[in-house]
């Protein structure tokens, strides 16, 4: 029996199984992007790495070297910071260097760099190496600490196509401890008892690297020459250049109150 003005029922079966799918779909899509982002990240993090200590060591090293010019001191002759100590019977003399100079160098270098370094991490960007391939973020230095600059992409991993215009790279490092000095003596044999003498100060200074997803730490070294010369002595009566099967060379040494016949 059919009553007139009832209103016919409509099936909603079909749109209840789209949503259906919809609800499922979204969730695995979603889930494909995000694992293939992190799959992506993972295989180009060690990238990321070795170029973010490519550009640390760069701007460190800069950094230092801003450090040294300021200086008070030149390189030293190295014949300025010798000390000749002749023994009790004075016929022979005991080399040595000068440890005062040599201590109140390495003070000051180490002082140097370390305010250097502070300065840059705290944003001064006078302290850092201008190039067009590294932005920084002096805000993110001030506030959080540690030298931040961003990488496009593709320069990291040396993609031509991208250039400037892919996504850029957060990187940061900043100083662990504090910097380390030391002393590097290098001689060189020259002639006939003679030498050349570099003094330098080597300077390590420990940073960690923190980049997308992952972390290192790594050392910066730097040489840094103190003092150079040579040293000149005596020439000796016998030369057989260290070599005991050599044939010697024997210097002629003037008669005394007499003729040589």
């Amino acid at each position: 029996m059919k009553f007139y003005g009832q209103v016919p029922r409509k099936y909603y079966g079909g749109k209840k199984k789209k949503r259906k799918w919809i609800s499922l779909i979204l969730p695995a899509f979603l889930l494909t992007i995000a694992l293939f982002l992190y799959f992506v990240n993972a295989r180009l993090t060690p990238i990321y790495i070795q170029y973010a200590e490519m550009q640390t060591e760069i701007i460190a090293a800069h950094v230092i070297t801003q450090a040294i010019k300021s200086r008070s001191t030149e390189i030293y002759n190295v014949n300025d910071i010798i000390k000749n100590i002749p023994n009790d019977s004075g016929a022979m003399v005991t080399t040595q260097f000068d440890t005062e100079i040599i201590s109140k160098t390495m003070a000051e270098i180490h002082s140097l760099v370390e305010s250097h370094l502070d300065m840059a991490e705290s944003g001064n960007m006078d302290m850092l190496p201008l190039s067009e391939n590294i932005e920084y973020d002096p805000q993110a230095m001030e506030s959080h600490g540690g030298i931040v600059f961003f990488v496009p992409i593709g320069q990291a991993t040396n993609i031509p196509l991208l250039g400037n215009l892919g996504p850029k790279i957060p990187i940061r490092f900043h100083v662990i401890g504090s910097v380390h000095t030391d002393v590097e003596t290098v001689v060189t044999e020259f002639g006939i008892n003679n030498a050349i003498v570099e003094l330098n100060v080597l300077v390590k200074v420990d940073v960690q690297i923190i980049v997308p997803l992952a972390t290192r730490t790594t050392a910066v070294e730097q040489r840094i020459p103190v003092a150079f010369g040579m040293i000149q002595s005596p020439i000796p009566q016998i030369y057989n250049k260290g070599d005991g099967n050599a044939p010697q060379i024997e210097v002629p040494m003037p008669l005394q109150g007499g003729n040589n016949n």
